[in-house]
């Protein structure tokens, strides 16, 4: 077991975990840690808790001092400061004409680096937006590229939900979305309709897949032949959430009737899947 703190650098941002090499920290302090970007001052999320060995992927990194009221205050200047960084960046790229959109600018703590965030759609020769920034800033400029999901999740934003988006609000990592999904849920296939703000597939389609798995592998589809308490007959309609069935009988002379997934016994034919791990069991 470690003991580590979760500490986050910007609002709606990833949590990393540090250290507390004996500081006293509670949820809320601030903190002075080095990070991959230089010296950076970070409020704790979660306080000193002990995690298993598997959950922590390298050697962790010591908090080096407790923040105190001048490091807050340097901080926030910071972030004041970038929204003019971002402005001047966003002049030059287009005086260069360089094709690329600038998303965020962020300065470190000590104000040793700043780096521009952008989206592109290839690759940008922009050595000479470098040398232009560097003569403004007389600082260490870097510019790095990153995806329209993390744009999104560094802009923010409503998603059509009407809630803000996951991916700033709450999620700490991408995971993988396929349209396999959107049609095992049953939802429309019409792009508009299941992607995010982003242009890719929502974050959220990811959530219910299990759950969908396992109905879908328990559920006779549309095909199927069934036994119900009135007969055999062939499933019309299916809804793998309510586990209602629509059979029409062999005998035409009956209308097609509804009944509960559970009155009724799979015979065969039909697209019905394997059966899915109830996830109890796992």
């Amino acid at each position: 077991m470690k003991k580590i703190v979760s500490v986050r650098f910007k609002p709606g941002g990833k949590a990393y975990y540090f250290d507390p090499t004996g500081f006293e920290i509670q949820t809320g302090d601030h903190v002075i840690v080095d990070t991959a970007r230089g010296t950076e001052c970070g409020e704790v999320v979660a306080g000193p808790r002990e995690v298993p060995d598997s959950q922590v992927a390298h050697e962790l990194k010591p908090v080096k001092r407790m923040a105190d009221a001048v490091d807050v205050r340097r901080m926030e200047k910071n972030r004041a400061d970038e929204k003019a960084a971002f402005e001047v960046c966003s002049q030059r790229i287009e005086a260069h004409k360089l094709d690329m959109k600038l998303v965020e600018a962020e300065y470190n703590l000590d104000r040793t680096k700043i780096v521009f965030y952008f989206t592109a759609d290839g690759r940008i020769d922009f050595r000479d937006l470098v040398k232009d920034l560097a003569g403004v800033f007389h600082t260490r400029i870097e510019l790095r590229q990153i995806g329209v999901r993390d744009e999104s999740k560094m802009l923010g934003g409503l998603g059509i939900c009407g809630q803000p988006f996951c991916c700033s609000r709450f999620l700490k990592d991408f995971q993988p979305v396929s349209i396999k999904m959107a049609k095992e849920q049953g939802l429309s296939l019409n792009p508009t309709k299941i992607s995010g703000s982003c242009g890719r597939l929502m974050c959220c389609l990811s959530y219910e897949q299990k759950a969908y798995e396992y109905l879908n592998g328990i559920t006779p589809m549309p095909g199927s032949i069934v036994r119900t308490p009135d007969g055999d007959g062939m499933v019309v309609e299916a809804n793998p959430v309510s586990g209602m069935l629509k059979v029409r009988f062999q005998n035409e002379a009956l209308a097609p009737k509804y009944y509960k997934r559970s009155e009724c016994t799979y015979l065969r034919g039909g697209k019905r899947a394997p059966r899915a791990p109830d996830p109890e069991e796992e």
